[in-house]
Protein backbone atom coordinates (compact mmCIF):
# COMPACT_ATOMS: atom_id res chain seq x y z
CA UNK A 1 0.00 0.00 0.00
CA UNK A 2 1.45 3.44 -0.79
CA UNK A 3 1.75 6.39 1.53
CA UNK A 4 -1.54 8.37 0.03
CA UNK A 5 -3.32 5.13 0.29
CA UNK A 6 -2.08 4.81 3.93
CA UNK A 7 -3.03 7.94 4.67
CA UNK A 8 -6.71 8.11 3.10
CA UNK A 9 -7.08 4.74 5.39
CA UNK A 10 -6.45 7.20 8.37
CA UNK A 11 -9.38 9.71 7.61
CA UNK A 12 -12.07 10.54 9.41
CA UNK A 13 -15.31 9.01 7.79
CA UNK A 14 -17.50 8.22 10.34
CA UNK A 15 -19.92 10.37 13.20
CA UNK A 16 -18.22 8.21 15.92
CA UNK A 17 -14.11 8.55 14.69
CA UNK A 18 -15.85 12.58 14.72
CA UNK A 19 -17.35 12.43 18.22
CA UNK A 20 -13.62 10.37 19.35
CA UNK A 21 -11.73 13.54 17.80
CA UNK A 22 -13.45 16.59 19.36
CA UNK A 23 -16.20 14.83 21.88
CA UNK A 24 -19.74 14.28 22.41
CA UNK A 25 -20.13 18.05 23.38
CA UNK A 26 -19.25 19.54 19.97
CA UNK A 27 -20.64 16.36 17.74
CA UNK A 28 -23.73 15.25 18.61
CA UNK A 29 -24.05 11.74 16.41
CA UNK A 30 -27.44 11.31 16.05
CA UNK A 31 -28.92 15.28 15.78
CA UNK A 32 -26.06 14.87 12.68
CA UNK A 33 -26.92 11.57 11.28
CA UNK A 34 -29.58 12.48 8.90
CA UNK A 35 -26.44 15.44 7.38
CA UNK A 36 -24.31 12.37 6.99
CA UNK A 37 -26.87 9.72 5.15
CA UNK A 38 -27.65 12.52 2.63
CA UNK A 39 -24.10 12.91 2.03
CA UNK A 40 -21.19 11.08 2.90
CA UNK A 41 -18.10 12.36 5.03
CA UNK A 42 -14.25 12.05 4.75
CA UNK A 43 -11.56 14.26 5.92
CA UNK A 44 -7.99 13.39 5.75
CA UNK A 45 -5.56 13.78 7.99
CA UNK A 46 -4.04 16.30 5.79
CA UNK A 47 -7.54 18.38 6.08
CA UNK A 48 -7.46 17.44 9.66
CA UNK A 49 -4.67 18.99 10.40
CA UNK A 50 -5.65 22.64 9.23
CA UNK A 51 -8.27 22.67 11.58
CA UNK A 52 -7.65 25.19 14.27
CA UNK A 53 -10.51 24.90 16.20
CA UNK A 54 -14.53 24.04 15.83
CA UNK A 55 -16.59 26.33 13.65
CA UNK A 56 -12.96 27.87 11.71
CA UNK A 57 -13.10 28.21 8.10
CA UNK A 58 -11.35 24.60 7.39
CA UNK A 59 -14.10 22.70 10.07
CA UNK A 60 -16.86 25.26 8.14
CA UNK A 61 -16.42 23.02 4.75
CA UNK A 62 -15.90 19.80 5.77
CA UNK A 63 -18.14 18.91 8.78
CA UNK A 64 -21.05 17.98 7.98
CA UNK A 65 -24.02 20.15 10.17
CA UNK A 66 -28.21 20.26 9.83
CA UNK A 67 -28.48 23.08 7.94
CA UNK A 68 -27.72 20.76 5.21
CA UNK A 69 -30.85 19.59 5.59
CA UNK A 70 -32.90 23.20 5.23
CA UNK A 71 -33.48 23.61 1.72
CA UNK A 72 -35.15 26.77 0.42
CA UNK A 73 -33.99 27.77 -3.20
CA UNK A 74 -31.72 24.47 -3.51
CA UNK A 75 -32.09 22.03 -6.56
CA UNK A 76 -30.55 18.97 -6.46
CA UNK A 77 -28.92 19.46 -9.94
CA UNK A 78 -28.71 23.14 -9.93
CA UNK A 79 -26.49 23.45 -12.86
CA UNK A 80 -28.51 20.71 -15.14
CA UNK A 81 -25.53 19.01 -15.79
CA UNK A 82 -28.15 15.64 -16.32
CA UNK A 83 -29.94 17.51 -19.05
CA UNK A 84 -26.89 18.29 -21.12
CA UNK A 85 -25.44 14.55 -20.67
CA UNK A 86 -25.88 12.79 -23.97
CA UNK A 87 -23.93 9.88 -22.91
CA UNK A 88 -23.31 8.33 -18.86
CA UNK A 89 -20.57 10.59 -17.57
CA UNK A 90 -20.64 12.91 -20.09
CA UNK A 91 -22.09 16.84 -20.01
CA UNK A 92 -21.25 18.63 -23.27
CA UNK A 93 -22.18 21.88 -22.03
CA UNK A 94 -20.47 24.26 -24.62
CA UNK A 95 -19.45 23.94 -27.89
CA UNK A 96 -15.54 22.65 -28.28
CA UNK A 97 -15.59 21.09 -24.88
CA UNK A 98 -16.69 18.40 -22.83
CA UNK A 99 -16.91 17.49 -18.94
CA UNK A 100 -15.92 13.34 -18.24
CA UNK A 101 -16.76 11.81 -15.07
CA UNK A 102 -14.08 9.61 -14.56
CA UNK A 103 -14.13 9.33 -11.00
CA UNK A 104 -17.14 8.42 -8.35
CA UNK A 105 -14.96 9.70 -5.37
CA UNK A 106 -13.19 12.49 -3.17
CA UNK A 107 -10.26 12.05 -0.94
CA UNK A 108 -12.35 14.34 1.39
CA UNK A 109 -16.07 15.54 0.60
CA UNK A 110 -16.47 19.40 0.74
CA UNK A 111 -20.45 19.78 2.08
CA UNK A 112 -20.80 22.66 -0.37
CA UNK A 113 -20.38 20.21 -3.40
CA UNK A 114 -22.40 21.01 -6.22
CA UNK A 115 -22.38 17.27 -7.13
CA UNK A 116 -23.58 15.85 -4.29
CA UNK A 117 -26.14 13.84 -5.67
CA UNK A 118 -23.71 11.48 -7.50
CA UNK A 119 -20.35 11.93 -5.46
CA UNK A 120 -19.37 9.07 -3.69
CA UNK A 121 -21.85 6.44 -5.40
CA UNK A 122 -20.24 4.43 -7.67
CA UNK A 123 -23.40 3.40 -9.38
CA UNK A 124 -24.32 6.81 -10.62
CA UNK A 125 -20.56 7.56 -11.80
CA UNK A 126 -20.07 4.07 -13.11
CA UNK A 127 -16.21 3.01 -13.69
CA UNK A 128 -17.70 0.76 -16.34
CA UNK A 129 -19.19 3.17 -19.12
CA UNK A 130 -15.77 4.77 -19.80
CA UNK A 131 -16.60 3.44 -23.57
CA UNK A 132 -19.67 5.06 -24.58
CA UNK A 133 -18.21 8.31 -23.04
CA UNK A 134 -14.77 7.73 -25.59
CA UNK A 135 -16.92 7.26 -28.44
CA UNK A 136 -19.24 10.16 -28.11
CA UNK A 137 -15.71 12.59 -27.84
CA UNK A 138 -14.54 10.40 -31.05
CA UNK A 139 -17.40 11.01 -32.60
CA UNK A 140 -17.91 14.56 -31.93
CA UNK A 141 -14.75 16.26 -33.69
CA UNK A 142 -15.59 19.83 -32.60
CA UNK A 143 -14.10 18.43 -29.64
CA UNK A 144 -11.01 19.88 -28.62
CA UNK A 145 -11.00 19.85 -24.75
CA UNK A 146 -11.85 17.02 -22.05
CA UNK A 147 -12.26 17.87 -18.36
CA UNK A 148 -11.74 14.97 -16.33
CA UNK A 149 -13.84 15.29 -13.09
CA UNK A 150 -15.97 13.50 -10.87
CA UNK A 151 -15.04 12.69 -7.53
CA UNK A 152 -11.87 13.52 -8.05
CA UNK A 153 -9.91 11.72 -11.35
CA UNK A 154 -6.40 11.88 -9.21
CA UNK A 155 -8.07 9.14 -6.60
CA UNK A 156 -7.70 6.60 -9.80
CA UNK A 157 -4.35 5.04 -9.50
CA UNK A 158 -1.90 5.83 -12.49
CA UNK A 159 -2.54 3.10 -14.21
CA UNK A 160 -6.19 4.33 -14.89
CA UNK A 161 -5.23 7.73 -15.43
CA UNK A 162 -2.58 6.73 -18.33
CA UNK A 163 -5.24 4.31 -20.09
CA UNK A 164 -7.52 7.35 -19.78
CA UNK A 165 -4.70 9.81 -21.05
CA UNK A 166 -3.93 7.47 -23.74
CA UNK A 167 -7.37 6.67 -24.99
CA UNK A 168 -7.82 10.78 -25.49
CA UNK A 169 -4.72 10.81 -26.74
CA UNK A 170 -5.63 8.50 -29.88
CA UNK A 171 -8.70 10.91 -30.85
CA UNK A 172 -6.81 13.67 -33.14
CA UNK A 173 -9.27 16.48 -32.47
CA UNK A 174 -8.51 16.21 -28.65
CA UNK A 175 -5.58 18.80 -27.97
CA UNK A 176 -6.23 19.71 -24.32
CA UNK A 177 -7.42 17.80 -21.48
CA UNK A 178 -7.72 19.22 -17.81
CA UNK A 179 -7.97 17.33 -14.53
CA UNK A 180 -10.03 18.87 -11.95
CA UNK A 181 -8.64 18.05 -8.29
CA UNK A 182 -8.47 19.34 -5.08
CA UNK A 183 -6.39 16.43 -3.83
CA UNK A 184 -2.88 18.66 -3.47
CA UNK A 185 -4.69 19.90 -0.44
CA UNK A 186 -6.61 16.87 0.92
CA UNK A 187 -4.03 14.16 0.14
CA UNK A 188 -0.49 16.10 -1.14
CA UNK A 189 0.73 13.01 -1.05
CA UNK A 190 -1.02 11.35 -4.24
CA UNK A 191 1.16 13.31 -6.31
CA UNK A 192 4.29 10.87 -6.63
CA UNK A 193 7.08 11.28 -8.55
CA UNK A 194 5.18 8.14 -10.48
CA UNK A 195 2.74 10.51 -11.70
CA UNK A 196 4.50 13.45 -12.17
CA UNK A 197 6.86 11.24 -15.03
CA UNK A 198 4.01 9.34 -16.61
CA UNK A 199 2.05 12.37 -17.37
CA UNK A 200 4.45 14.44 -18.75
CA UNK A 201 4.26 11.74 -21.99
CA UNK A 202 0.46 12.69 -22.80
CA UNK A 203 0.90 16.60 -22.78
CA UNK A 204 -0.61 19.43 -22.94
CA UNK A 205 -2.42 18.68 -19.51
CA UNK A 206 -3.86 20.82 -16.66
CA UNK A 207 -4.85 21.11 -13.49
CA UNK A 208 -7.61 23.28 -12.39
CA UNK A 209 -7.01 23.16 -8.44
CA UNK A 210 -9.60 24.35 -5.95
CA UNK A 211 -8.30 26.10 -2.72
CA UNK A 212 -11.38 28.64 -0.79
CA UNK A 213 -8.43 29.67 2.39
CA UNK A 214 -5.07 30.19 2.67
CA UNK A 215 -4.60 28.08 5.31
CA UNK A 216 -5.01 24.95 2.96
CA UNK A 217 -1.24 25.85 0.89
CA UNK A 218 0.66 24.09 3.64
CA UNK A 219 4.01 23.43 3.28
CA UNK A 220 3.20 19.74 2.08
CA UNK A 221 0.70 21.11 -0.35
CA UNK A 222 2.67 23.58 -1.89
CA UNK A 223 5.78 21.36 -2.39
CA UNK A 224 3.02 18.59 -4.35
CA UNK A 225 2.01 22.17 -6.40
CA UNK A 226 5.48 22.39 -7.23
CA UNK A 227 6.34 18.81 -8.39
CA UNK A 228 3.29 19.41 -10.54
CA UNK A 229 4.40 22.87 -12.01
CA UNK A 230 8.10 21.26 -12.41
CA UNK A 231 6.26 18.72 -14.73
CA UNK A 232 4.98 20.86 -17.11
CA UNK A 233 1.09 20.88 -15.81
CA UNK A 234 -0.06 24.55 -16.36
CA UNK A 235 -2.15 25.23 -12.57
CA UNK A 236 -5.30 27.06 -12.77
CA UNK A 237 -7.20 27.51 -8.97
CA UNK A 238 -11.11 27.34 -9.05
CA UNK A 239 -12.20 29.38 -5.70
CA UNK A 240 -16.00 28.86 -4.41
CA UNK A 241 -17.21 32.13 -2.69
CA UNK A 242 -18.40 30.73 1.41
CA UNK A 243 -20.02 32.48 4.03
CA UNK A 244 -18.07 32.09 6.94
CA UNK A 245 -14.73 30.53 5.37
CA UNK A 246 -13.56 33.46 2.67
CA UNK A 247 -16.38 36.23 2.19
CA UNK A 248 -13.42 38.34 3.20
CA UNK A 249 -11.41 40.89 0.82
CA UNK A 250 -8.50 40.46 3.08
CA UNK A 251 -8.78 36.68 3.27
CA UNK A 252 -9.35 35.71 -0.71
CA UNK A 253 -6.23 38.94 -1.27
CA UNK A 254 -4.10 36.59 0.68
CA UNK A 255 -5.03 33.40 -0.47
CA UNK A 256 -5.09 34.58 -4.23
CA UNK A 257 -1.01 36.01 -3.53
CA UNK A 258 0.10 32.63 -1.89
CA UNK A 259 -1.65 30.85 -4.91
CA UNK A 260 0.88 32.81 -7.09
CA UNK A 261 3.60 32.39 -5.03
CA UNK A 262 3.16 28.38 -5.60
CA UNK A 263 2.94 28.77 -9.23
CA UNK A 264 -0.95 28.52 -9.63
CA UNK A 265 -2.73 31.24 -11.67
CA UNK A 266 -6.48 32.01 -9.83
CA UNK A 267 -8.87 31.22 -12.64
CA UNK A 268 -12.78 31.38 -11.33
CA UNK A 269 -13.98 32.92 -7.95
CA UNK A 270 -17.64 31.32 -8.19
CA UNK A 271 -20.90 32.02 -6.37
CA UNK A 272 -21.46 29.19 -4.32
CA UNK A 273 -23.81 27.34 -6.03
CA UNK A 274 -27.86 27.29 -5.70
CA UNK A 275 -27.41 23.07 -4.77
CA UNK A 276 -29.82 21.79 -2.06
CA UNK A 277 -27.66 20.76 1.11
CA UNK A 278 -25.50 24.03 0.55
CA UNK A 279 -27.59 27.06 1.14
CA UNK A 280 -25.79 27.88 4.20
CA UNK A 281 -22.51 29.03 2.53
CA UNK A 282 -24.20 31.61 -0.02
CA UNK A 283 -22.92 34.88 0.39
CA UNK A 284 -24.61 37.93 -2.10
CA UNK A 285 -23.41 38.96 -5.51
CA UNK A 286 -22.58 42.07 -3.70
CA UNK A 287 -19.85 40.19 -1.33
CA UNK A 288 -18.53 38.81 -4.62
CA UNK A 289 -17.81 42.10 -6.54
CA UNK A 290 -16.97 43.88 -3.18
CA UNK A 291 -13.83 41.25 -3.33
CA UNK A 292 -12.65 41.82 -6.40
CA UNK A 293 -12.78 45.33 -6.42
CA UNK A 294 -10.28 45.06 -3.57
CA UNK A 295 -7.92 42.84 -5.66
CA UNK A 296 -8.06 44.41 -9.06
CA UNK A 297 -5.87 47.45 -8.71
CA UNK A 298 -4.51 46.55 -5.10
CA UNK A 299 -2.35 43.43 -6.37
CA UNK A 300 -1.53 42.07 -9.20
CA UNK A 301 -3.48 41.48 -12.28
CA UNK A 302 -2.30 37.98 -12.10
CA UNK A 303 -3.70 37.55 -8.70
CA UNK A 304 -7.47 38.24 -10.23
CA UNK A 305 -9.57 35.59 -10.97
CA UNK A 306 -12.83 35.49 -13.17
CA UNK A 307 -15.63 36.41 -10.98
CA UNK A 308 -18.38 34.34 -12.27
CA UNK A 309 -22.17 32.74 -11.58
CA UNK A 310 -22.65 29.27 -13.07
CA UNK A 311 -25.91 30.10 -14.35
CA UNK A 312 -28.81 27.96 -12.38
CA UNK A 313 -30.30 25.10 -15.24
CA UNK A 314 -27.92 24.79 -17.01
CA UNK A 315 -27.18 28.48 -18.76
CA UNK A 316 -22.93 28.41 -18.09
CA UNK A 317 -20.39 30.48 -16.45
CA UNK A 318 -21.54 33.85 -16.47
CA UNK A 319 -18.86 36.82 -15.63
CA UNK A 320 -19.44 39.52 -13.54
CA UNK A 321 -17.26 42.57 -12.60
CA UNK A 322 -18.42 45.49 -10.35
CA UNK A 323 -19.19 49.12 -12.50
CA UNK A 324 -16.42 50.76 -13.29
CA UNK A 325 -17.71 52.51 -16.57
CA UNK A 326 -20.76 55.15 -16.01
CA UNK A 327 -21.29 56.60 -19.03
CA UNK A 328 -20.79 55.51 -22.79
CA UNK A 329 -21.55 57.72 -25.49
CA UNK A 330 -20.59 58.25 -29.14
CA UNK A 331 -17.90 60.93 -28.62
CA UNK A 332 -16.08 59.41 -25.04
CA UNK A 333 -15.87 56.95 -22.37
CA UNK A 334 -16.75 57.90 -18.77
CA UNK A 335 -15.34 55.68 -16.14
CA UNK A 336 -13.37 55.38 -12.82
CA UNK A 337 -10.42 53.51 -11.53
CA UNK A 338 -10.05 51.23 -8.96
CA UNK A 339 -9.22 54.38 -6.26
CA UNK A 340 -12.67 55.77 -7.73
CA UNK A 341 -10.99 58.31 -9.30
CA UNK A 342 -12.78 59.43 -12.79
CA UNK A 343 -10.98 59.82 -16.33
CA UNK A 344 -12.68 60.02 -19.79
CA UNK A 345 -11.19 58.55 -22.69
CA UNK A 346 -12.24 59.86 -25.64
CA UNK A 347 -13.73 57.36 -28.48
CA UNK A 348 -12.45 57.36 -32.13
CA UNK A 349 -13.60 59.99 -34.82
CA UNK A 350 -15.07 58.24 -37.52
CA UNK A 351 -13.03 59.42 -40.51
CA UNK A 352 -13.82 58.10 -44.21
CA UNK A 353 -10.20 56.49 -45.63
CA UNK A 354 -9.81 57.36 -49.15
CA UNK A 355 -10.49 54.67 -51.77
CA UNK A 356 -8.28 53.99 -54.70
CA UNK A 357 -9.71 56.25 -57.87
CA UNK A 358 -11.40 58.49 -55.84
CA UNK A 359 -11.09 62.04 -55.65
CA UNK A 360 -8.20 63.41 -54.18
CA UNK A 361 -8.80 64.33 -50.61
CA UNK A 362 -9.05 67.70 -49.26
CA UNK A 363 -5.68 69.43 -48.02
CA UNK A 364 -7.23 69.59 -45.00
CA UNK A 365 -7.87 65.56 -44.47
CA UNK A 366 -3.85 65.08 -45.65
CA UNK A 367 -1.36 64.53 -43.20
CA UNK A 368 2.34 64.37 -43.84
CA UNK A 369 4.10 61.51 -43.06
CA UNK A 370 7.04 61.69 -40.09
CA UNK A 371 10.22 60.47 -41.80
CA UNK A 372 12.52 62.10 -39.39
CA UNK A 373 13.44 64.89 -41.78
CA UNK A 374 11.44 67.86 -42.33
CA UNK A 375 8.35 67.27 -44.43
CA UNK A 376 8.33 68.84 -48.07
CA UNK A 377 5.59 71.24 -48.75
CA UNK A 378 2.40 70.51 -49.04
CA UNK A 379 0.54 71.62 -52.85
CA UNK A 380 -2.47 72.61 -52.47
CA UNK A 381 -4.86 69.30 -53.71
CA UNK A 382 -7.08 69.94 -56.43
CA UNK A 383 -10.02 67.56 -57.09
CA UNK A 384 -10.08 66.65 -60.32
CA UNK A 385 -11.21 63.64 -62.42
CA UNK A 386 -9.08 60.70 -63.12
CA UNK A 387 -8.16 60.76 -67.41
CA UNK A 388 -8.79 57.76 -68.91
CA UNK A 389 -7.37 55.95 -72.17
CA UNK A 390 -3.95 57.05 -71.49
Amino acid sequence: MSDWQKSLHASVDTLDKLEARYGEEVIDVEGLKPAFDNFQMRITPNVLATIKEVGDAMWQQYVPTVAELDVVDGVIDSLDEDGDSPVPNITHRYPDRVLFLVSPICATYCRFCTRRRKVGDPEKIPLNQYDSAFDYIRNHTEIRDVILSGGDPMMLSDRRLEYIFQKLREIPHVEIIRLGSRITSHLPSRITPEFCEMVQKYHPIYMNTHFNHPAELTEETVAALGRLASAGIPLGCQTVLLRGVNDDPLIMKELMQKLLKARVRPYYLYMADQVAGGEHFRTTVEKGLEIIKALRGWTSGLAVPHFVIDAPGGGGKVPLLPEYVEEINEDEVIFRNYEGQRFVYKQPRQVAVPQRGDAVAAESDVVPIQTGKKAAPRKKAVARKRKTGT
